[in-house]
């Protein structure tokens, strides 16, 4: 079969549609590049926000009006919290709930043997994959989220936590080195809880490593990836150790931490049932920056929860540009059936949230602009990842990202292809959010 795999939302989808990937072309059968070419449609949703919910199912009528002749498969959270609305949507003849993702390789056996004619072979999770434009893999280490934040759907989604051997992970790195990947980024439901619920007796008084960091100590010692990155950590998983794994990783754990805040007012932490405040908050920021040469931060804001008054809002404004994010996903908020702020009083009128999220917004944009200011004259390693040709017919410039997360563009000397290489670049100017590089002589760590 012709497979297109499409996902949305957090990286976890994209870490999940990559290892689904890689069980179906072992299988023998083509991932394809465009919904037009294929047979079946795999599209992984995402139910975080209702906005959410409205872009998946508007992205599963787009692949069908795309290939009329294609059948759907629909998994992820959307599929797993509204089933039967999935089910009634164009051309949809499979809709497969969270707890039985894992099992869509299998699950599409049987629209393989009618299409292609033959039995499905057996599936080989160690099979090399090359996808087209992958510079960077996300490896899923852990799923479910046991934290009960009153605004989120995901535990409900996803279910509880549960985390993958470490020994099962460090041998997925090494193979995706082996492919040729320059970089990969751990991701899970709740990234920092990995291993926990499998020790419901570790120690929580900060003396000893937890899972997470003995997992990264792992793969750093015993892959030769060059890059590691770590996805959304909650600010209450870092124990007082961790910042000690960037000084020891020799530059290949990348100096880049994204810390989902939600708020910076305390009393609407309170009622959103976080388990951080703004003093740990900025203490924990404080530490990381000390321990991480030229770290960047970036987080996560709500905008208009339930009980959010003007005065919460304003305080939580200062406190995030304090902060001084890289990056601010900014959300207004989003009544989620199932959740307990759903049913909270105070709920805040639609157009103040979008005030607010105007507010957020321009604080993100100073924010992003002070930082990727102050690090103008650095040269820092930078992941060349595609060749694009502006529509201004200017000439072909390569985009590519920092080690800590910036979006870099540069200009290579003809001939030269940097496609999948790491390269020193040296930071020149600022252009909106993207930085500009200028290249040495292109020394490169490999181009497989």
């Amino acid at each position: 079969m012709k497979i297109y795999l499409e996902s949305l939302g957090c990286r976890l989808n994209y870490s999940e549609m990559e290892s689904l990937g890689r069980q179906l072309t072992d299988a023998g059968h083509a991932v394809v590049d465009a919904a037009e070419q294929a047979d079946v449609c795999v599209l992984n949703t995402c139910a975080v926000t209702g906005e959410a919910g409205r872009k998946s199912r508007q992205l599963a009528r787009r692949l069908a009006r795309s290939n009329p002749a294609a059948r759907l498969a629909i998994t992820g959270c959307y599929a797993t919290l509204a089933p039967e609305t999935v089910a009634a949507l164009p051309n949809v003849e499979l809709v497969v709930e969270n707890r039985r993702k894992e099992m869509l390789a299998e699950l599409l056996q049987p629209w393989s043997a009618e299409l292609d004619g033959e039995q499905w072979r057996r599936l080989a999770p160690d099979a090399p994959l090359h996808l087209p434009g992958r510079t960077r893999a996300f490896v899923k280490v852990q799923d479910g989220c046991n934290n009960r934040c009153t605004f989120c759907i995901v535990t409900v989604a996803r279910g509880p936590e549960r985390s993958r051997p470490a020994a099962e992970i460090v041998a997925e790195v090494q193979r995706l080195t082996a492919e040729g990947f320059q970089e990969a980024v751990l991701t899970g439901v709740h990234l920092g809880g990995y291993g926990l619920a499998e020790l419901p007796s570790f120690p929580k008084d900060g003396n000893s490593a937890s899972p997470l960091h003995t997992l990264t100590a792992a793969i750093l010692e015993q892959t030769e990836l060059p890059r590691l990155r770590l996805s959304s950590l909650e600010p209450w998983d870092i124990d007082p150790a961790f910042f000690d794994l960037w000084a020891q990783s020799q530059g290949r754990l990348c100096p880049h931490l994204h810390l989902p805040l939600q708020s910076g007012c305390d009393r609407t932490l309170k009622r959103m049932a976080r388990r951080t405040r703004t003093a740990s908050f900025r203490a924990l920021v404080e530490a990381a920056r000390a321990a991480i040469p030229d770290l960047t931060l970036s987080t996560d804001m709500i905008a208009g929860f339930p009980g959010e008054s003007a005065a919460d809002f304003e305080e939580s404004l200062r406190f995030v540009e304090e902060m001084a994010f890289a990056h601010i996903h900014v959300f207004p908020y989003s009544a989620r059936e199932g959740t307990a702020a759903a049913s909270f009083g105070g709920q805040v009128p639609v157009e103040e949230r979008r005030q607010r999220v105007d507010a957020l917004e321009a604080v993100a944009r100073r924010s992003a602009e002070a930082v990727r200011r102050s690090l103008l004259g650095q040269t820092r390693p930078v992941l060349w990842e595609t060749l694009e040709r502006p529509a201004n017919g200017a000439g072909p410039l390569w985009s590519g990202l920092t080690d800590n997360y910036l979006r870099t563009h540069a200009i290579a000397p003809p001939g030269i292809d940097l496609e999948n290489r790491i390269t020193p670049a040296r930071l020149t100017a600022l252009d909106g959010e993207v930085l500009w590089g200028q290249l040495g002589a292109c020394p490169v760590t490999r181009n497989p």
